[in-house]
């Protein structure tokens, strides 16, 4: 399996509430829909950050700058899986980009690939 991920700040003109309002409760259903038109995707889970002093703690506890809003991981069979896309899901991956660009800064947000070594 591959796994997308991407580590998620909010638009600087939204709460950290709004933000993961929009994400769970508009964006989260549009991935849903738009899923049969992605058929590669196996799993899509969103990680919302929780607001609480341990979290600034372990961040600058190891020198971390700013904080992401939280992360959504998207599975993939393989890289081929990742890459064999249709023209309609071309079209959704664009209507998910640009609904993210409503309330993700994309510009101060990181997005990659990896693959998972689970340890226990």
């Amino acid at each position: 399996m591959v796994k997308l991920v991407f580590c998620c700040r909010r638009r600087p003109e939204l709460s950290r509430e709004e933000f993961q309002r929009t994400w769970l409760d508009q964006h989260g259903p549009l991935v849903r829909r738009l899923r049969a038109a992605i058929p590669s995707m196996r799993r899509y889970v969103q990680s919302h950050t929780l607001d609480t002093p341990a979290n600034d703690a372990i961040r600058t506890s190891r020198g971390s700058a700013e904080a992401y809003d939280g992360i959504t991981e998207v599975w993939f069979e393989d890289l081929e899986a990742l890459g064999a896309t249709s023209a309609e899901a071309a079209d959704a991956a664009r209507e998910l980009l640009e609904d993210e660009a409503r309330f993700i800064d994309l510009a101060r947000s990181s997005v990659f690939l990896t693959v998972e070594h689970e340890i226990f």
